[in-house]
């Protein structure tokens, strides 16, 4: 069986949630990030990340949801997000954010496209398949910051293997609601 337009509009609003999320944590590591590289970096990339959100927001309606549903993670994976914003030192930030947080979310993107309705769900497949290619280019822009400054690798690549194991131990991130109970005809 596949995936119903409410599990869609569940999985898509927590995709949009976790977005913003990414995006408030870059946001805030800005100011208290020394390195202007990276605070640049970070820029663009709150950038791409609120059209990520906007993008999968728009999609609500045509799922049965509101415009800009959002549903947030569970538990699990808000652990998973709230360790990575908590990383104090620059590298970890960089590390955490783009080898553990953006290759996981890059996973989930995919099983949900190996899953869904190529052809009633082709929006949804359109915006997730441009994600993935900016969270290519967001790694890329990451790297080349990286060889001006290699002082921004972690030496030890135990931390972002911590999170994407954390991350990928949460095998479903989305909270569903749940189904609308049958009215009874009196």
């Amino acid at each position: 069986m596949g995936i119903s337009v409410r599990e869609r509009a569940d999985i898509i609003g927590t995709y949009r949630h976790v977005a913003v999320r990414l995006m408030e944590t870059l946001a805030r590591w800005v100011p208290s990030t020394a390195e202007l590289e990276v605070k640049t970096l970070f820029g663009r990339h709150i950038w791409d990340l609120a059209q990520h959100a906007d993008a999968l927001g728009r999609r609500g309606p045509d799922l049965r949801a509101g415009l800009h549903f959002d549903l947030p993670p569970t538990g699990e994976y808000r652990a998973v997000l709230d360790q990575v914003a908590a990383a104090p030192e620059t590298a970890q930030r960089v590390t955490g954010f783009y080898d553990g947080l953006l290759v996981d979310l890059a996973a989930r993107y995919r099983r949900y496209l190996e899953r869904t309705d190529s052809l009633l769900d082709e929006p949804t497949v359109r915006i997730l398949e441009r994600i993935l290619t900016d969270y290519t280019r967001m790694q890329d822009d990451r790297d080349a910051v990286q060889r001006e400054r290699p002082d921004l690798r972690l030496a030890d690549g135990a931390w972002s293997e911590r999170v994407r194991r954390q991350a990928a131990a949460v095998t479903e991130a989305t909270a569903f609601r749940p189904a609308p109970q049958a009215v009874e005809a009196e």
